[in-house]
């Protein structure tokens, strides 16, 4: 069974973090949702209160993919953990799985593993940054092992972009179908 690690620190955008673990789950990925803050529940963008599986100390690098939701205080408190953007490079250079939408994309440009990169963001989160990347305006960018996605309407597709990278486009297929995608 394929393993993803969802990271959360208070200030995530609840639809991309919340809609990405359902959709793996139904995807029959094991997914631990992570707290990088000393805290095992985080709060939410807009107020709402998640309880998370674990605390980053009690992982290992065993997992396939790497995700994290957006929200700027999310992400603001993301780029500030060393540790966090220490295990992001790493894994990243072990050719796992690295994803990220919204804000979240500058937490790995924090990691310093955008460099000659295609990816997308949410819109402007990007003006105070120079580049090293490839920036594209499109829903989903995928380049190698990273997966990059604009913010909250566009999180079926991030979600559905990352389980086929995992499982294959008959699962991603088999889960459009489940979520009734294609009445959109």
């Amino acid at each position: 069974m394929k393993r993803a690690a969802v990271f959360f620190a208070d200030g995530f955008e609840e639809v991309e973090a919340l809609t990405v673990v359902d959709y793996l789950r139904r995807a029959d990925i094991h997914v631990d949702m992570i707290s990088t803050i000393d805290n095992k529940i985080c709060r939410g963008a807009h107020d709402i209160d998640v309880a998370m599986d674990k605390l980053m100390d009690e992982t290992s690098d065993d997992y396939d993919a790497y995700i994290f939701p957006g929200g700027s205080d999310n992400a603001a408190s993301m780029r500030q953990n060393k540790k966090l953007l220490d295990k992001v490079k790493k894994v990243f250079n072990e050719d796992k799985l690295v994803c990220a939408i919204c804000a979240s994309p500058t937490v790995l440009y924090e990691a310093g593993i955008l460099v000659g990169k295609k990816i997308t963001s949410y819109p402007g989160v990007f003006k105070n940054i120079e580049g090293g990347f490839d920036y594209l305006e499109e829903k989903v960018v995928v380049d190698g092992n990273l997966i990059t996605s604009r913010g909250p309407a566009l999180t079926v597709y991030f979600a559905l972009e990352i389980i086929q990278a995992l499982e294959g486009e008959e699962k991603r297929q088999q889960i459009e179908n489940q979520i009734l995608l294609a009445m959109m």
